[in-house]
């Protein structure tokens, strides 16, 4: 069994806490991403998790064991670092098996679980090239497929794409997904890009200076974020961000725009609030208000507009052709039931 159990830990560096007390159940076969700006501890955790570092306070638990005090190698765990590391001097096949060979396991299994893994990452064809004949991607195969033939209990993944060009992300993206449907093994995996997490992830855990600010499935975080930072952080292009209050059945910029809303919640007259409105979810209206065109960006699919709005900087997101030029005037409306409000002072999401 590979869940993994993190149960209120800390992690300090002398007088500096770094993590603050982290709890998140992964459950067995799971897809965990944990996600969030450098610096938030991502990193930290998932070395904690290996036993790269040590844990301040609290537990870990892989497989029901508590892991705080083994080493590495007896966690059952198996590790995809940001670079390849791979040996220079040894070919696929020889990098692949190494790891079996200092396990003593014999020569006929060692060859048939590389053959194996090669068989799930389509090397079969490169098994006795060195990496110096690979690309970036096939490199990073390999590197998999060192972790695939320990038959871990887990997989641990440290910003495994960060080196490749952004076709090729794209691409290893769509593989490490396949890969784990077919595997079903545990895997927890760190990135700062939230398009990784979104397209990747059965859950997401969004982290902050050392805490966590949500769980949940990608839709859930996107539809329905609990705070300001997870609304600005989870989406791309982001959420847009206008302050102002609540006023009867409508929104009052702070510069007296008025915005109706589908639904207002109870005993919020005046209330302070930030309205959260995600880019696609501003529609061409002749009713609504006014916003001057600052630039044009189409990308075929859509057409990107970032205006002035509500003496705010927004962008649209719209799926007709549009054709206006920089310095003209759009009639828009944020669509009412699809808009976010979130507490000014607290920054948490207030539901209607």
């Amino acid at each position: 069994m590979g869940a993994v159990s993190i149960d209120n830990v800390r992690k300090s560096y002398g007088g500096m806490e770094v993590l603050h007390g982290v709890s998140v159940d992964i459950a067995d076969g799971e897809f965990v991403i944990l996600v969030g700006p450098s610096g938030c501890g991502k990193s930290t955790l998932l070395r904690m998790i290996a036993g790269l570092e040590e844990i301040t306070s609290g537990d870990i638990v892989i497989g029901g064991r508590v892991v705080n005090t083994l080493a590495p190698k007896d966690r059952d765990i198996a590790m995809v670092f940001q670079s390849y590391a791979l040996y220079p001097h040894m070919t696929v096949e020889q990098n692949m098996g190494f790891s079996l060979k200092l396990q003593r396991v014999n020569q006929e299994e060692m060859q048939k679980r590389v053959a194996n893994a090669a068989s799930i990452l389509g090397l079969e064809p490169f098994l006795k090239r060195f990496p110096r004949h690979l690309s970036g991607g096939q490199r990073q195969r390999v590197a998999m497929g060192r972790a695939i033939v320990r038959n871990p209990a887990v997989f641990l993944f440290d910003e495994p794409l960060s080196n490749l060009d952004a076709k090729l992300r794209v691409q290893m993206r769509s593989e490490i997904k396949q890969n784990h449907q077919r595997l079903k093994t545990t895997t927890v995996y760190v990135t700062h890009d939230q398009i990784e997490a979104m397209t990747m992830a059965d859950r997401i855990v969004v982290m902050h200076d050392g805490v966590i600010e949500q769980i949940g499935t990608p839709l859930e975080l996107y539809d329905r974020p609990a705070n300001l930072f997870v609304a600005g952080f989870i989406g791309s292009p982001a959420m847009n961000m206008i302050k102002g209050k609540i006023d009867g059945g409508s929104f009052v910029a702070d510069d007296g725009t008025k915005i109706p809303l589908g639904m207002v919640p109870g005993n919020s007259a005046g209330r302070s609030v930030t309205l959260g409105v995600r880019p696609e979810h501003f529609s061409l209206d002749p009713n609504g208000v006014d916003a001057e065109v600052l630039t044009v960006e189409p990308t075929g699919s859509e057409t990107h507009v970032v205006a002035r709005f509500a003496s705010n900087e927004i962008m649209g997101a719209f799926r007709e052709r549009i054709t206006t030029q920089p310095g003209q005037m759009l009639k828009i409306r944020p669509e009412g039931n699809s808009v976010h409000l979130f507490d000014a002072e607290s920054g948490k999401r207030i539901a209607a």
